[in-house]
């Protein structure tokens, strides 16, 4: 378990007006200034077995669902990855599961400087980094991709939705989507949409669709081994 304060430099640009003399032409100044805009993010990491052992390890980023929001890290094991790693099961991962604010929504921004500072602080092979989500999450990971395509070697939402215009920047990332079809949480159609973008942009995508199961869709996603097999064989493609 771990909290820290992570602090990203902002490049500000923009313009300065100023008030003109009487008579003269309106003035405007070019302006550049550095700001330092400090993220707190309370978080879940876990090395796996024989960390030591092995110079850069692959990255599984979890991202959870809207019920798991708040200051209390417990709440992150409630579903997936960090449930089954406090239960005992290994992940062939170094797994980093970020608690959303209360109330608030998982911004790419935040995330993309918690990455940051995992890669510096520990083992981690670039070229390997997954990020997956439920529900809240899962349209995290769709935003998360879209904003960054270029970090993820694949991703993989469950029940979760987003803008189909961002399948135009996800299509070279390897994608497996889950849901449920009796979702009355968030709708299917929503990875529906997102699927149907990505296959028109030309993109590799998985879908499963589980004929009678609603939102809690993810306890089966998380149980298969294949999926992990899956994410283990993508590595990052130059874009």
């Amino acid at each position: 378990m771990s909290l820290r304060m992570i602090s990203v430099l902002l490049i500000l640009a923009g313009t300065l007006c100023v008030r003109p003399l009487p008579g003269a032409e309106p003035a405007q100044q070019e302006v550049h200034r550095e700001a330092t805009v400090t993220v707190s993010l309370n978080y879940l990491l876990s090395l796996p077995p024989g960390y030591e052992k092995q110079d850069a390890w692959p990255l599984l980023l979890f991202l959870h669902g809207g019920g798991e929001r708040g200051d209390n890290l417990a709440l992150v094991k409630t579903h997936g990855p960090p449930k089954m790693i406090a239960a005992g099961q290994p992940f062939p991962f170094v797994v980093v599961s970020p608690q959303c604010p209360r109330d608030g929504w998982w911004q790419p921004t935040e995330l993309l400087t918690l990455l940051d500072d995992v890669e510096r602080t520990c083992k981690i092979d670039k070229d390997r980094i997954y990020v997956t989500g439920l529900s809240l999450g899962g349209m995290g990971t769709w935003e998360l991709a879209a904003y960054a395509p270029e970090r993820f070697a694949a991703i993989v939402p469950i029940c979760g939705g987003g803008e189909a215009y961002w399948a135009r920047r996800i299509s070279k990332v390897p994608t497996w989507v889950f849901h449920g079809a009796e979702d009355v949480g968030v709708p299917l159609r929503r990875s529906q949409e997102m699927v149907d973008a990505l296959r028109k942009a030309g993109g590799e995508v998985r879908f499963t669709v589980y004929p009678h199961t609603g939102h809690l869709s993810w306890t089966t996603t998380y149980n298969n081994p294949e999926l992990y097999s899956w994410l283990l064989q993508q590595r990052r493609q130059n874009r």
